[in-house]
């Protein structure tokens, strides 16, 4: 299990993932923070990210925030 600190930045023009530290990321998303879709997308990105299933990642907290706790299983 990891914990990360996770800065999502929706509306970009592309999407990227930039590690800052081990335990904190910057996500770039092209979702709009509109009814769960930017959420939805940083869950997919962060899984691919690290070889989980989507069902591996959970917003922890800051699920209506820029800044979010994130847990990856497995």
């Amino acid at each position: 299990m990891r914990q990360l600190l996770v800065e999502a930045r929706p509306g970009a023009s592309q999407t990227k993932i930039e590690q800052i530290t081990p335990q904190v990321y910057k996500v770039w998303l092209t979702a709009r923070p509109v009814a769960g879709q930017a959420n939805q997308q940083l869950v997919e990105l962060l899984a691919d990210y690290f070889g989980v299933a989507k069902s591996c990642v959970e917003i922890k907290r800051g699920k209506s925030a820029k800044n979010k706790v994130v847990i990856i299983y497995g």
